[in-house]
């Protein structure tokens, strides 16, 4: 986008509200007209013959712009990833402990990360702890759905469940 002496074009299509009247104008008499209003010659269309241009307040115009990018940023969706963790021998009290936590996590629009734990021999068990993830989806299917099934990673078994959308 050029402004004021960057634009080469000898004649110019004004448009804008704080103009006498929208039209084409020579070049010089366009930046004449914004000097007179202490503003600024902004090109808007430089595809266009002749290139379209506006008298504004360049420096207000790239705040806004800025302001605008920043408020659009704020209100993207933000993914929160809450992590429940268990033990190949998780007894039931401790798993409806951790299934309640993950139904309000779900609830709230946040992604569940299960994960199993296996420590020193306890991978040999690497099936129980499968089960136990595959009980546990089951368990919030009416609250999320599993974005991925149970997958071993090193020492650990994860598994993603994502909340349903509210309609």
């Amino acid at each position: 986008m050029n402004i004021n002496e960057e634009i080469t074009a000898p004649q110019v299509r004004l448009v804008g509200d704080n103009i006498p009247e929208p039209g084409i104008y020579p070049i010089s008499k366009a930046m004449a007209l914004a000097d007179e209003l202490e503003l600024d010659l902004v090109e808007i269309s430089a595809k266009a013959v002749p290139p379209v241009c506006k008298i504004l307040d360049y420096q207000k115009y790239l705040y806004q712009q800025r302001k605008k990018a920043k408020e659009m940023k704020n209100n993207a969706a933000k993914v929160v990833i809450k992590e429940i963790r268990f033990g190949p021998n998780t007894d039931d009290h401790d798993f409806n402990f951790k299934l309640k936590h993950a139904q309000e996590f779900l609830q709230d629009g946040d992604k569940v990360k299960a994960s199993v734990f296996f420590k020193g021999r306890s991978i040999l068990y690497s099936e129980q702890g499968e089960k136990l993830l595959l009980k546990f989806a089951l368990e919030l299917e009416e609250y999320g759905r599993a974005e991925q099934m149970p997958k071993l990673e090193g020492k650990r078994m994860i598994m993603m469940i994502a909340p349903i959308k509210k309609k």
